[in-house]
């Protein structure tokens, strides 16, 4: 008996105990509800849900059991509130849709009733500075110059000729305007450097070794000569034309673009292909190779991280296996012996950019015209510091930059008249028709400040004062 009551009892406890907690956990679950703002239940819902419902999982802030009374509520509210409205203004929806048509009716026939100068059509519209641009451009075209009643008749004739005389603005007049959209840059200069020595603001950088800036650049001259390609090797080419070169090339722009390589890797792979092809001769089924084995060369002497063989087998569609490409490469390294020290053009242009002050514009377009001497086998004869000078050169013509001074002289080591060939050869390339698509579009992204698409507006425009002749055919 007494174990009984025991029982009993400690049934009794566990009941107490058991009731305290489940009155914590509601307290606790009705607290996080109005905390979230979910919903808030009344007495009379409470004691409608069911019992033996299914225990939701934590955070849950759902409405179990309720959707049905919440979606009665909220339809008997929209049937009340519509009521009001339609005793109140004495329409229905679709009548109050009928009303506004029939007037939006009747204010299209009154302004079609109105005079034609009172319409939207003729009203004055706010239009963008370019369509404005366009055009005043227009109306200056079309327009006639007023003749006054007492100007004698004058024969069509004789207008024509008086005006072919008249003195037309020449390229050289109009240099600059052709870009004069373009931000300037806070830092570029107008005025023309005066003669001072680069190497004078370095001087407190050792990194920069201005001491000895004047031995490299003579260094680097040197080295020009020894490192240049025969410009005639094709001549001793049976299967291989100069344009099949300039195919190659365009190809391998694309291939360095999409690597994201340097620039000092393009012009070297350019540069073995061409004393490679001049001691050698190659078939047209192994060109391709030559091509891909000299960027993978020029890759790993160039870059710090060069791509892998197999990146560079997979962009010539597998047309050759790893074996092939390791026997091209010793092949062109024994041919050359080894030599891959070249100049390139960027060398230069970085000592003539810091006598331009490293205006970001004439710089950016003088590294497209650079390249250009890649494509047109006529600048082989041509060594890369001056293809450097002449670039910039025609960049500063462009913008208006000024004349070609001494101090310019002095850091491009060319003189104008020696920089004037080059020059013209360039926009004798850059106003023919595009030849090397992969090349124009890599320096048509506004990246790169569309340079080929404006430089090319303005050399065609330049090529008859420069006195260039487009018209003789080229092997490009």
């Amino acid at each position: 008996m007494q174990a009984k009551r025991v029982t009993r009892q400690r049934s009794a406890q566990n009941q107490d105990e058991n009731a305290g907690v489940a009155s914590r956990a509601t307290r606790a679950s009705t607290k996080s509800a109005l905390g979230k703002a979910a919903i808030t239940t009344t007495a009379a819902s409470k004691a409608s849900q069911p019992l033996n419902r299914k225990r939701v999982a934590l955070e849950d802030v759902s409405n179990f059991n309720k959707a049905g009374t919440d979606a009665a509520a909220e339809k008997d509210g929209k049937k009340a509130i519509k009521a009001v409205l339609t005793t109140k203004t004495g329409a229905t929806k679709t009548k109050a849709r009928t009303a506004l048509k029939e007037k939006v009716v009747e204010e299209v026939k009154a302004t079609e009733a109105k005079p034609a100068a009172k319409t939207a059509a003729s009203r004055p519209r706010k239009r963008s500075n370019s369509s404005i641009r366009a055009t005043e451009a227009e109306n200056i075209e079309n327009e006639a110059p007023a003749v006054e009643k007492s100007e004698p008749f004058v024969e069509p004739e004789i207008k024509k000729q008086e005006a072919a005389t008249k003195q037309q603005p020449t390229v050289t007049e109009d240099d600059g305007k052709v870009f004069a959209n373009e931000p300037i840059n806070k830092k570029s200069r107008t005025a023309e450097p005066s003669n001072f020595l680069i190497e004078d603001d370095d001087n407190d950088d050792p990194l920069m070794v201005a001491e000895y800036a004047e031995e490299i650049d003579a260094y680097l001259r040197e080295l020009e000569p020894k490192s240049q390609a025969n410009p005639e090797y094709m001549d001793n080419q049976e299967e291989l034309q100069w344009k099949m070169r300039g195919i190659l090339v365009d190809w391998l722009i694309e291939v360095h673009t999409r690597f994201r390589l340097l620039p000092e890797t393009l012009y070297l792979t350019v540069n073995i292909i061409d004393r490679f092809l001049g001691l050698k001769q190659v078939g047209l089924d192994k060109l391709q190779l030559v091509g891909v084995a000299a960027m993978w060369v020029a890759a790993k002497y160039e870059e710090v991280y060069s791509p892998s063989i197999k990146n560079f087998i997979y962009v010539s569609d597998g047309g050759y296996v790893e074996d092939e490409l390791l026997r091209a490469e010793r092949y062109i390294l024994t041919t050359l012996d080894y030599d891959l020290s070249y100049p390139n053009p960027m060398n230069f242009l970085r000592r003539i950019s810091k006598a331009d002050d490293y205006d970001i514009r004439t710089r950016t377009f003088a590294k497209y015209l650079m390249e250009v001497s890649l494509l047109d086998y006529r600048f082989l004869e041509y060594p890369g510091s001056l293809v450097a000078a002449a670039a910039m050169y025609m960049a500063r013509k462009m913008y208006n930059r000024g004349s070609w001074n001494a101090s310019l002289v002095h850091y491009s080591g060319y003189t104008e008249e020696e920089v004037l060939p080059v020059f013209k050869l360039m926009i004798d390339y850059l106003a023919r028709p595009v030849k090397h698509e992969a090349f124009f579009m890599k320096y048509a992204d506004k990246k790169f400040k569309k340079a080929s698409i404006k430089v090319r507006s303005w050399a065609k425009s330049a090529a008859e004062h420069y006195k260039v002749d487009t018209t003789e055919p080229v092997d490009l």
